[in-house]
């Protein structure tokens, strides 16, 4: 009998870590990319709207192009570091192809098949299109190599195991492509795909669940900043019904507040980018943020007494 109920519990046990890692295994997009001539002027509005900068420039030195990454990303899991993402062929991703490329931006999986913290935004970078990820990957191509690797990250036990991502991305991944909306015009259509796929805005500007789910009753709706500095503002009429859409694309241009205020924090690396945009894309951007409905975001903590 006990031997019996040993086979029973081995074989159990064998069936549950099959059915687990089948549930895990990282995704990839197969398919054959033909033969195209990038556009490089595209690639590069693609690159400021995706922020790459942002994370993946060499910290503390002027030159946003740098890709050399080591940047932390502080969070309730753990501290990321932004890796290498320069042409470097050791350190970097110069021996990449682009498939690669379009696997780990729009699937969040590596070219060694193991899955991308989501630190890394391919949970809005999903909805982009195959184009514009080709094409931002030929103006990467331009862009100059920096040596040194970036240092692992920092998180605990089980964070640090990647395979258990899998489980998060069916819970909580969404790769259905951008969809237009045919009862808005071109220029809202172009303001929603930046803001939802690679301006990644709700990454910063929604609270998350404990699994570090983005809550989706309250996209946009502010909440805590994840790398524990303060609060995100909520990005919806709620928080910013006296913005008019002149006010919003003027801070994606200058970083000035309607008030006279200057943008601080995480937002200054923003827009670095932002300001990089064509003067249409910001305007895109600004009606699409003025079309938010209000949406109430999570209460913020008292102020401690002064």
């Amino acid at each position: 009998m006990l031997r019996r109920l040993l086979i029973a519990l081995i074989v159990i046990g064998m069936a549950g870590f099959a059915i687990f890692w089948w549930l895990t295994m990282p995704s990839t997009i197969s398919l054959a990319l033909a033969a195209r001539t990038p556009d490089l002027a595209n690639g590069e509005e693609v690159f400021n709207a995706g922020g790459c900068t942002s994370c993946h420039a060499v910290p503390n030195q002027p030159d946003r192009l740098k890709l050399g990454g080591g940047l932390p990303l502080a969070s309730p899991f753990g501290t990321f570091y932004a890796p290498n993402i320069s042409q470097d062929p050791t350190d970097g991703i110069g021996r990449w192809s682009e498939s690669d490329f379009v696997n780990a931006v729009l699937r969040g999986t590596s070219p060694g098949g193991s899955h991308y913290y989501p630190a890394f935004p391919y949970t809005s970078y999903a909805h982009a299109r195959l184009e514009d990820i080709r094409d931002l990957f030929a103006y990467m191509k331009t862009l100059p190599a920096v040596s040194g690797a970036s240092r692992d990250h920092d998180l605990p036990f089980p964070f640090n195991i990647r395979r258990t991502l899998g489980i998060w991305k069916l819970l909580f991944f969404d790769d259905k492509p951008f969809t237009p909306d045919q009862q808005r015009s071109a220029q809202w259509n172009r303001g929603a795909y930046l803001v939802n796929s690679l301006g990644h805005c709700a990454e910063c500007h929604s609270p998350r669940n404990l699994l570090g789910g983005i809550i989706k009753a309250q996209r946009f709706a502010g909440g805590p900043d994840p790398e524990g500095h303060g609060w995100v503002p909520n990005i919806t009429q709620k928080g910013l019904a006296d913005w008019s859409e002149s006010d919003f694309g003027y801070f994606l241009e200058s970083g000035q507040l309607p008030d006279g205020d200057s943008v601080g924090g995480a937002m200054t690396r923003v827009i670095r980018n932002t300001s990089q945009l064509s003067a249409d894309d910001r305007t895109a951007v600004a009606v699409y943020l003025k079309s938010l409905a209000p949406v109430e975001g999570p209460p913020k903590p008292p102020k401690p007494a002064g």
